[in-house]
């Protein structure tokens, strides 16, 4: 499949996502959304939303009151539209073609209970670049670091409200940083492991917008158990689109 060419994946029986081999979606996108938990009434705002993977695990596992997704790629933005218009819900989800660096006075100020982002892993100046823009954009922090996601986060987020992200372990110093030079307080820690005995692969972090001091950890998220196979919880997320429906 080249970069432009597109399938669907299964989400839940009722729903189906496409993609393509630039807009694909991984776990640590399935371990994000659960993550951030949303409720019913909260108003939700995903940040370089790409194919639209995590409004649609919010939609179909907790339905919350409002979903906002943001994304520059343009390929990307088009590959959602037609989630949306194939599955009949283009009114469940406000999609915005946009930089999240120029989200003032398009998107509301202090208006959502949760923000969050998939963030590119690797600094500008590491790993090999790849010259495909989609490629580039989505791995290298060309168009966006954490800094930058913090600060829209910032702006979005009511007094209280969360702010979800993911990232590498190596970067988690930066993490706490990015937030805390923008108003949010890191709150909430989960490391993701393949297996016990095995560093953590990815750090799921949540922080509050003007929260006081005070930080959990939670117990960690192993992918594997002692045969090899998916933990009980990992099958549970990851097999969800067997059961589940919209």
């Amino acid at each position: 499949m080249t970069s432009r060419e597109e399938r669907t994946e299964k989400l839940a029986k009722n729903l189906d996502i496409f993609v393509s081999h630039a807009h694909i979606f991984t776990s640590d996108a399935i371990l994000l959304a659960n993550f951030c938990k949303p409720r019913h009434k909260d108003k939700c705002c995903d940040l370089g939303t790409g194919n639209g993977i995590i409004p649609l695990l919010w939609l179909r596992d907790f339905k919350p009151k409002e979903i906002f997704g943001v994304e520059l790629s343009e390929s990307a933005i088009e590959l959602f539209k037609k989630t949306l218009k194939h599955n009949n819900i283009e009114d469940n989800v406000n999609l915005f073609h946009l930089d999240l660096k120029k989200i003032k006075g398009i998107l509301p100020n202090e208006y959502f209970d949760i923000v969050s982002i998939n963030p590119p892993y690797k600094k500008v100046g590491t790993g090999i670049v790849n010259t495909e823009e989609d490629y580039k954009n989505a791995r290298h922090e060309f168009n966006c670091t954490l800094y930058d996601a913090a600060k829209a986060a910032n702006y979005l987020l009511k007094f209280g409200g969360r702010y979800c992200m993911c990232q590498r372990p190596e970067r988690l110093p930066e993490m706490f940083d990015a937030m805390r030079k923008n108003k949010i307080e890191p709150k909430i820690m989960r490391e993701v492991i393949q297996r016990k005995g095995k560093e953590p692969s990815l750090i799921l972090l949540e922080g509050k917008k003007g929260s006081m001091e005070g930080f959990r950890i939670l117990p960690p998220l192993y992918i594997e158990d002692d045969n090899g196979n998916y933990s009980n919880e990992a099958d549970a997320l990851f097999n969800a689109y067997k059961t589940k429906e919209l």
